[in-house]
């Protein structure tokens, strides 16, 4: 008959959560913090230029006021975030920009149109609708908390003073 033969660590060593810590760290790769701050400032600055451009274009040559522009360069810059989404440009913007394009609205755009985009498969209702608003009901719900609580704030400073 044949028994086993228990096994015994590598080198007779126990590996730890520590120490497989430190010699993971050895094997990834060093962030260079400058330089992704670097990518972040210049691309976030060149959509809100973008959308600075936009908007005086809609003031220029749509005779909108400054008040009213605001709708429509934030709808364009939605509708061209999307559209990049879908033609897989704006995943490689963000893996060279990181939080440069994920703050301005063009990122939560993108997020929900690649969620929308991964769960095609599995229909317009629970796949595309369902998980679309996975990331963003969450935003939305504290959008709508955080207006209602402002506005209450307001009615209140006013009924005061």
């Amino acid at each position: 008959m044949a028994t086993k033969a228990k096994s015994k660590p590598i080198g007779s060593m126990q590996m730890t959560k520590q120490l497989y810590q430190q010699q993971a760290s050895k094997y990834q790769p060093k962030r260079n913090v400058l330089l992704n701050s670097i990518r972040a400032f210049w691309v976030g600055g060149a959509i809100c230029l973008f959308g600075q451009i936009l908007q005086n274009m809609y003031i220029h040559f749509f005779g909108f006021t400054e008040k009213t522009a605001s709708n429509p360069t934030v709808a364009t810059l939605i509708f061209i975030s999307v559209l990049l989404t879908g033609f897989g440009v704006y995943d490689n913007i963000g893996q060279y920009a990181g939080a440069g394009s994920a703050v301005p609205v063009t990122g939560f755009a993108n997020s929900i149109a690649a969620a929308a985009i991964e769960h095609r498969s599995e229909g317009l209702v629970l796949g595309v609708g369902g998980n679309m608003f996975k990331l963003a009901g969450s935003v939305i719900v504290f959008g709508v908390v955080a207006a209602f609580i402002a506005g209450i704030i307001k009615t209140l400073f006013k009924m005061i003073f």
